[in-house]
């Protein structure tokens, strides 16, 4: 009597509500119960260490949200390659690539796209910026046309061979800083700074938030209308679902499919690392990234594989990353701590999806089919 009547009532909320309101509210609910699983856990934790909750806590809030220009300057400014690297993830966890290799990639765009702003200072003004971010986003797409071909031509699992890559990246890099691209006085580990035309200009003066953000938010709009409304999306999607069955009925390509995502998706990281080299450093650094492209994976994961998703978990964490500078500051807790607090979110995130999950007659879980089969 009482499933029934449970039926029933899902039933009149399923005519009452349109589906992208109730995806919408069972997504919100799992990031409410994911914050507050993770303030609950971070308090713990914080305390047995001896730090005051509530001071930290008000710190890495301060640190992040504090202000305008913290907000712009600080959580914006780290969001923007959070964000590129989460979507490159992103499209490739949802063609059912596993490519750890963002990190790499991001290096390998940033030392691409800094060598041609250095190299190439006889091009028109409004052609430097354009062509840096473009051999950024190529030096992205060959770093990961190595995993992409060892799988689809020899069967090479891309988990090892992308995670190697990034180690492989990072030393080129510190070779080219130490070696052909070091700056002239030959002194730091870095290059040169690029030309004033190369570099992405500021999106409000007075602020370090810079063109990199819109461009960022227009990727992960671009990616969500592919993936849910052209022809390639629905075959990407379909086989990350399921390749036999998107090979055998579908009549889709695999092979050729699974080569130009993974192509994309070191592009899109390959600008990640274009943009924080003409937006945020103007020249390339040893240790440039701190390990976006390994966060990008809990930023990806956490958004669920939505690019639109993306966008909020990026910024997120981008905040969580400016806060660590104010609770180190003003708390003197060390700034790994907010590794622990990443961690806390995504097991958070995992947990709650995990128990809602397991409730299968929840119209939040599983709301009704879009029209037309729109995920």
């Amino acid at each position: 009597m009482k499933g029934w009547k449970r039926k029933r009532g899902q039933a009149m909320l399923e005519r009452r509500l349109p589906v992208g309101v109730l995806r919408w509210v069972g997504a919100t609910g799992l990031a409410a119960g994911a914050l507050g699983l993770t303030l609950l856990a971070a308090g713990v934790v914080l305390a047995l260490g001896g730090y005051s909750p509530l001071r930290a806590g008000t710190a890495l809030v301060s640190g992040a949200l504090g202000s305008p220009d913290a907000f712009l300057s600080v959580t914006l400014v780290r969001a923007v390659p959070l964000v590129l690297t989460g979507l490159a993830v992103s499209l490739a966890f949802r063609a059912g690539v596993w490519n750890i290799g963002a990190e790499g990639q991001l290096y390998a765009g940033a030392l691409l796209g800094a060598a041609v702003g250095l190299v190439s200072p006889g091009l028109p003004a409004p052609l430097h910026l354009p062509v840096l971010l473009l051999a950024a986003g190529l030096g992205g797409a060959l770093w990961a046309a190595v995993p992409a071909l060892l799988k689809t031509k020899l069967g090479v699992g891309e988990v090892v061979t992308t995670l190697v890559l990034n180690f492989v990246a990072l030393n080129l890099t510190s070779w080219a800083v130490r070696g052909p691209l070091q700056e002239n006085r030959g002194i730091f580990p870095q290059s040169d700074q690029v030309a004033e035309a190369a570099r992405l200009a500021p999106l409000w003066e007075g602020t370090r938030l810079h063109w990199g953000f819109p461009v960022a938010v227009a990727v992960a709009v671009l990616l969500w209308w592919v993936l849910k409304y052209t022809p390639v999306g629905f075959r990407l999607r379909a086989v990350g679902a399921a390749p036999n069955a998107a090979r055998v009925a579908g009549r889709i390509r695999v092979k050729p499919l699974t080569l130009g995502t993974f192509l994309v998706s070191g592009m899109v990281a390959g600008l990640a690392g274009g943009v924080e080299v003409a937006g945020v450093t103007y020249a390339l650094y040893e240790g440039l990234s701190p390990g976006h492209g390994y966060t990008a994976i809990a930023v990806a994961l956490l958004a669920r594989l939505n690019p639109l998703g993306v966008i909020i978990s990026g910024t997120l964490f981008g905040g969580l990353e400016g806060g660590a500078g104010a609770m180190q500051r003003d708390v003197g807790i060390p700034a790994a701590w907010v590794r622990v607090i990443q961690a806390f979110v995504i097991l958070s995130a995992l947990a709650i999806e995990r128990w809602v999950r397991a409730r299968p007659h929840s119209v939040f879980v599983h709301p009704p089919s879009a029209p037309g089969g729109a995920p």
